[in-house]
């Protein structure tokens, strides 16, 4: 749709509406009435720069509440506490003066050492899509437009800016693409932010398969697409593959470049009116959706709802003895040992580092709350992977506190420059300095919590073996010290069940092989094996497993029933609290395909529905799956085979308490064939195999036994042009042609 005000915009102001304005704004033109729109960072808070143009986080900005990062969030599987976050997002955006806020962050957690994880949800596409869906929905509902991103496969952050992600298309479009497909589906997000990288070598922002072809005319987004700030390097080629607005402003090179394109007819100028199209429609569509910011919407509600996600999202990974929950009145001594208690770590480094309204400490929250003694010990430095002579004084303090308590408290994570925006991990450990005091305090006390502090996982061995519970906050915001305290005395529980899979080492994981690529280009050789994917798949051994997350109850499920055809699925399980607290349970249903004409992994996620329940009680769970649970993608894009199905519910990928088989069946239907078609793909065409019965013994006399038998299993890999050429064939890729017209014919 032309937007109106194209009638009277000249070439210039045309050209000079594709980049921005300022460092976060769009362009303006005042002569017409046009103002620009505000964007800025997220996603897990409004950054706004009080003055200073950053990118990079290095700035102050004005205070915004710091909610828990989506390493948090994605873990709570909750997509209705996700679109309150989103809501909460907007209505401070609004506040502040910003119209679009740049988050979420949907791409897939291809490894741990990625820095930037703390910034994005899962290694699995569904979660990712369902929570950033909600998160969108969320946001927009009060006129602020999101902005998807990073657009698309930007799994790393070395060598972020030119690397090429050298990925195939069932790949990109199982995993990598899907979260993105999600969103633009359910939630009609304004904007998606494309990516610094290459795929498959061409730049993410000069690629027109995936900001046209995909995203556009398959999927339907009427949004525009933003450059992530700086990732245009060619203006004419970015506007011509579907790129709208370049950010930050490029000082008119930009505007001229495509202005000379238009002259000298390299490029149309429908496609400026387009793009121009695009970015006002969406701007007056935001500002017309805006209504009234709810009177109840502050800083101290907003904080309020910070607490509840950091514990809603929370992970107890393990509780030997039901250690926890500790009794608040009752018992003699807690050690709070480390100094992220009193120093906290509740965001990553980079864009969406926030000032924060209020920060709550773990220490004073559990200090506030117990009327027992609180003993307190820094144990160790946070600044640096470092084991020196000021560590070893703060240790032998911090062993001194933990062998006159009951309890011990062990706060320990990742130092701030261990993981950021910008560079990657080389590394899953611990500090030493860490580990070592863990030793020293699981020596005099027999009963250690340790609660963690990171953005991505991190090896565990070196602590389950130490302690009866451990308790991953990750980074939960400026209301994690608070929301730990509730969950250290069963205010609250722990919420939250894992989004990604703890490996044992390093050395595990998929991609490790191929991490992070050489000479400008990184190989996704482990393809749709990312994350459980893999580990399920291989039957690895984990330290903790996708989907797993304990509570203070425990849940039974009963009655399973599936109802499935070729369309979907609705599986119905009963679930029961049988414990005596009131506990949620993460109800999570895989789909297996028991055989099929490609690899697949040996299950994969298709739904899950998060419930509370009081102790005692019980519900029926209802979940349902569309036909993509049953798809691969092919060549002919998605496709469904008939046959045997397993759908398994339960609480992890590899706890799965009851399973049902299904038979779907489809349509017949046929691999397309083509000049590389192996005989056995001609076989199983409907057309083409009467068509070879036909053409076959011409050739030779016994040509004909090719399509049957033990020379079919022989020779079923085989292109048809090859054999034809050993069959006698004077012109072997004359006669596939010819072939294929006429299996195109019969079938």
């Amino acid at each position: 749709m032309r937007h109106p005000a194209l009638k009277a915009l000249t070439l210039p102001e045309k050209t000079a509406l594709l980049s921005g304005g300022a460092f976060w704004q769009s362009a303006d033109v005042e002569r017409l009435g046009i103002s620009g729109a505000t964007l800025t960072d997220g996603p897990h808070g409004v950054r706004k720069q009080d003055a200073a143009a950053d990118h990079l986080g290095i700035n102050e900005s004005i205070p915004s509440t710091a909610f828990p990062t989506a390493a948090a969030t994605g873990s709570s599987w909750d997509p209705a506490l996700l679109e309150r976050m989103g809501a909460a997002l907007g209505a401070e955006s609004r506040e502040l003066g910003v119209d679009v806020l740049l988050g979420p962050g949907v791409n897939i957690k291809r490894s741990p050492l990625c820095g930037r994880n703390f910034e994005y949800f899962s290694e699995d596409p569904l979660l990712t899509g369902k929570l950033g869906a909600a998160w969108v929905r969320g946001l927009q509902s009060q006129g602020v437009g999101a902005s998807v991103k990073h657009f698309a496969a930007n799994n790393q952050e070395t060598d972020r800016q030119r690397v090429s992600a050298e990925v195939d298309e069932r790949t990109l479009r199982e995993i990598y693409l899907r979260a993105f497909e999600i969103i633009v589906a359910e939630a009609r997000p304004a904007t998606v932010m494309c990516s610094y990288n290459r795929v498959n070598g061409v730049f993410a922002s000069q690629n027109h398969w995936l900001l046209t072809e995909v995203l556009r005319d398959e999927w339907g987004f009427d949004g525009y697409v933003v450059s992530d700030w700086g990732a245009v390097i060619d203006h004419v080629a970015a506007v011509a593959a579907g790129l709208d607005l370049e950010m930050p402003s490029s000082r008119g090179r930009g505007a001229a470049a495509v202005r000379t394109a238009i002259e000298e007819g390299r490029l149309d100028e429908s496609v400026v009116d387009t793009a121009v199209s695009r970015i006002l429609t969406v701007h007056d569509r935001l500002r017309s959706s805006r209504t009234p910011v709810d009177p109840d919407a502050s800083a101290d509600s907003h904080h309020a709802l910070a607490r509840e996600i950091a514990a809603a999202s929370a992970v107890l990974l393990a509780n030997d003895g039901d250690l926890l929950p500790l009794n608040p009145d009752e018992g003699e001594a807690i050690a709070v040992i480390g100094e992220f208690a009193r120093t906290p770590r509740y965001q990553g480094a980079g864009s969406s580092h926030i000032n924060p309204t209020r920060l709550d400490t773990a220490l004073a929250s559990i200090t506030g709350r117990t009327d027992r003694e609180v003993l307190f010990a820094a144990g160790f430095g946070i600044e640096a992977d470092v084991d020196d002579a000021a560590d070893e004084a703060l240790r032998a303090e911090a062993v001194d506190v933990a062998s006159r308590a009951e309890v011990a408290v062990v706060f320990l994570g990742l130092p701030p420059i261990a993981e950021s925006e910008g560079y990657d991990r080389t590394h899953l450990r611990l500090p030493k300095a860490q580990l070592r005091l863990l030793d020293e305090v699981a020596a005099v006390n027999d009963k250690v919590v340790v609660v963690l502090s990171n953005g991505s996982v991190v090896q565990l061995d070196g602590v389950r073996a130490r302690t009866a519970s451990i308790l991953e906050m990750w980074l939960s915001g400026q209301a994690g010290g608070s929301a730990t305290a509730d969950i250290l005395f069963g205010d609250r529980e722990p919420g939250g069940r894992l989004a990604e899979t703890i490996p044992l080492r390093l050395e595990d994981t998929p991609a490790h092989v191929n991490w992070p690529g050489s000479e400008g280009r990184v190989h996704y050789g482990e393809r749709i094996y990312v994350g459980y994917r893999w580990y399920d798949t291989t039957d690895r051994e984990v330290a903790f497993p996708f989907g797993h997350g304990l509570g203070y109850t425990t849940f039974d499920y009963a009655d399973l029933t599936v109802e499935a055809d070729a369309t979907g699925a609705t599986a119905e399980v009963t679930v029961v609290n049988t414990g005596d607290r009131t506990g949620s349970e993460v109800v999570q249903l895989y789909v297996s395909d028991v055989e099929a004409s490609v690899d697949r992994p040996v299950r994969e996620l298709a739904a899950f529905e998060k419930i509370t329940l009081d102790p005692g009680t019980s519900t029926r769970v209802r979940l349902v799956v569309d036909a993509r649970a049953w798809s691969f993608w092919s060549r002919d894009g998605w496709r469904v085979e008939s046959g045997d199905f397993v759908v398994s519910v339960g609480a992890s990928s590899r706890d799965l308490r009851l399973s049902r088989n299904v038979t779907i069946e489809v349509p017949e239907s046929s691999v397309r064939l083509d000049a590389d078609s192996t005989l056995g793909e001609w076989v199983t065409h409907p057309g083409g195999l009467a068509v070879l019965e036909t053409a076959l013994p011409r050739l030779h006399p016994e040509a004909k036994n090719l399509t049957s038998g033990e020379t079919l299993r022989l020779s079923a890999s085989i292109p048809l042009r090859q054999l034809m050429g050993m069959a006698g064939a004077d012109d072997p890729h004359a006669l596939v042609d010819e072939l294929l017209t006429r299996a195109a014919n019969a079938g």
